[in-house]
């Protein structure tokens, strides 16, 4: 019994970190809140799952009820002007002015920042990575020294306003490289990379990566750079990619992740330990994911995998993906960060217009505005350092320990210790 407790007291001393190679590894949580601060402005309210009035989200989000402890925010470089179909979305706005009012808030609560560039006019994804209508008669060297003035413009500016991010994403879902000519169609990009594009193209990438890093390391050396992909479900072309840019000076590998995009949990952590065999010295970070609560698209009408019989399209299927992603993620040493895109999504009252259509993958619900419990899972990716695997219930014959050591019945709920004669290991419930 002695021994057991001791076990535990160890156990205490980790959390909210991992330990890897006998170095403590802080584990972060959160979410993408860019269009928090347009909800605010635009006076829409927020309600906990009870239904009282949230006065301040971001003091909420970082309060033992929810327990995140970090936030992502996008970056475009002129959201406002049309994107390359002529279309104006309500949800771009984030250019620097606005993402310094938001970041000196954040910084001010204690949340760790992902900054997330853009390098767009609009959104960039691996079909849109569109270049800024002000850079399109850029030469390619000259590009090159554009990304490294406007990175270094836009993180000195944030640094001397007191909000400097802690990560830095120098792209957004990068996986065919970044800034394509504008007037190139989808048919026949020059710039597009993929494993057999030119070495022309791939050099291009590299080049563009190399002077946007170069500005990160020389206004804020201590945030970590983050390369952000969402090839999740493909270890071949994850494994191809990175390996194309193992000559970029960066720190961590961002995926996305969405099952209704990127297959089961299953493939998602061959590709999470493929990424640990290959890429040691790189931790992970899902840097966004999320899943359906109501009104799921069908097949093939804008999603690829229908999930729906393991985690039904309600608020407590929804909270089971969370409870199944984040038990996943634990078994993944190199994992260190877990971030929910869009969780501030809280429908469009008649006053604003932050929507043009529901996602309906938020953490809160569209229609009554209240907190869905997913929002209350997640912390959980946080709170403990150790193997942690998801179990129906108690193993038979087994003791379950809360983490100050106090016997649990087996009903209880949340991160555990379970004793089962000499074996000690804790477990999500």
């Amino acid at each position: 019994m002695k021994q057991f407790f001791k076990i535990l007291l160890l156990s205490l001393a980790c959390i909210c970190s991992r330990q890897t190679d006998g170095v403590a590894q802080t584990l972060y949580v959160g979410g993408d809140i860019s269009v928090l601060q347009n909800y605010e402005d635009k006076n829409v309210a927020y309600y906990d799952q009870s239904g009282a009035r949230i006065s301040d989200v971001l003091k909420y989000l970082k309060s033992d009820a929810v327990g995140w402890n970090a936030a992502r925010v996008r970056l475009f470089v002129n959201p406002k002007q049309k994107n390359s179909d002529g279309e104006t979305d309500v949800q771009v706005c984030q250019d620097l002015d606005y993402v310094v009012r938001f970041c000196k808030r954040l910084k001010a609560e204690g949340f760790a920042i992902m900054l997330d560039f853009h390098y767009s006019d609009t959104w960039a994804d691996p079909a849109n990575q569109w270049i800024p209508a002000d850079w399109a008669s850029l030469s390619n060297a000259e590009l090159q020294t554009r990304v490294y003035d406007y990175t270094k413009e836009c993180l000195q500016r944030l640094s001397d306003e007191g909000a400097a991010p802690d990560f830095i994403q120098t792209g957004n879902e990068i996986s065919y490289g970044m800034l394509w000519s504008a007037t190139v169609k989808r048919s026949g990009i020059e710039n597009i990379c993929y494993a057999n594009s030119s070495a022309a193209n791939w050099s291009r990438f590299v080049n563009l990566l190399t002077q946007a890093s170069k500005a990160c390391r020389e206004v804020c050396p201590n945030a970590k750079i983050i390369i952000h992909t969402e090839r999740a479900g493909n270890q071949n072309s994850l494994k191809t990619i990175y390996n194309k840019l193992s000559k970029v000076d960066y720190d961590i590998i961002g995926l996305s992740y969405y099952p209704f995009w990127h297959n089961s949990l299953n493939v998602l952590g061959n590709s999470l330990s493929m990424l640990a065999q290959n890429f040691p010295d790189k931790p992970v970070q899902i840097v966004e994911t999320a899943y359906y609560y109501q009104w799921q698209p069908s097949v093939g009408n804008g999603i690829t995998y229908d999930f729906s019989s393991t985690w039904p399209i309600t608020s407590a299927g929804q909270a089971a993906y969370a409870r199944d992603l984040v038990a996943e993620l634990k078994t993944h040493s190199n994992v260190n960060g877990l971030y929910w895109w869009f969780p501030e999504e809280n429908g469009n009252g008649p006053s604003n217009s932050v929507l043009t259509s529901w996602v309906n993958r938020g953490l809160w619900n569209n229609s009554s505005h209240k907190a869905m419990p997913a929002l209350y899972v997640l912390k959980a990716f946080a709170e403990n350092s150790d193997d942690v695997r998801q179990v129906a219930g108690n193993a038979a014959g087994a003791e379950a320990y809360d983490l100050q050591g106090r016997k649990l019945s087996v009903k209880s709920r949340g991160i555990v210790i379970e004793r089962t004669g000499a074996q000690t290991r804790k477990v999500l419930y």
